[in-house]
């Protein structure tokens, strides 16, 4: 039962984080690079399933096996590694089969991947320490 609070305590931090970065910081780099693929209205059904799938796989991979070590460091390299397999895989596939995906793009939503997740790892790490003492 825990682990469920773990995981709904865990989506608004993994929201923030990236809402912050697709909505603000980001924004005008993936209009620029990606301006012509991006659709005109966000299909939010399929964002909800991804994002509510890969807080799944960041608690699996990442702040679970940190928590049974009790080790915060795990977290952040176990979720960092998690991030990095999944967005280079989502890139480089990109990359690879569609017409002028931006290498920049690949480089960046990468870089963005590891420490987004490995962010995630962390602090789900610490509120999975304060539920689960």
């Amino acid at each position: 039962m825990k682990v469920i609070y773990l995981y709904l305590l865990t989506i608004p931090i993994f929201f923030a984080i990236d809402m912050i970065w697709l909505g603000f910081v980001a924004k005008g780099f993936y209009r620029n690079h990606l301006g012509h693929l991006l659709r005109p209205d966000v299909n939010w059904t399929a964002a909800i399933i991804f994002y509510l799938l890969y807080i799944m796989g960041i608690l699996f991979f990442a702040t679970m096996p940190a928590l049974d070590k009790n080790s915060p460091w795990h977290a952040v390299l176990l979720g960092g590694l998690f991030g990095f397999f999944a967005y280079a895989t989502y890139d480089l596939t990109n990359l690879a089969t569609l017409k002028d995906w931006p290498v920049i793009v690949v480089w960046v939503d990468i870089v963005w991947g590891v420490f987004l997740t490995a962010s995630v790892a962390a602090v789900s790490f610490f509120i999975g320490r304060w539920l689960m003492p």
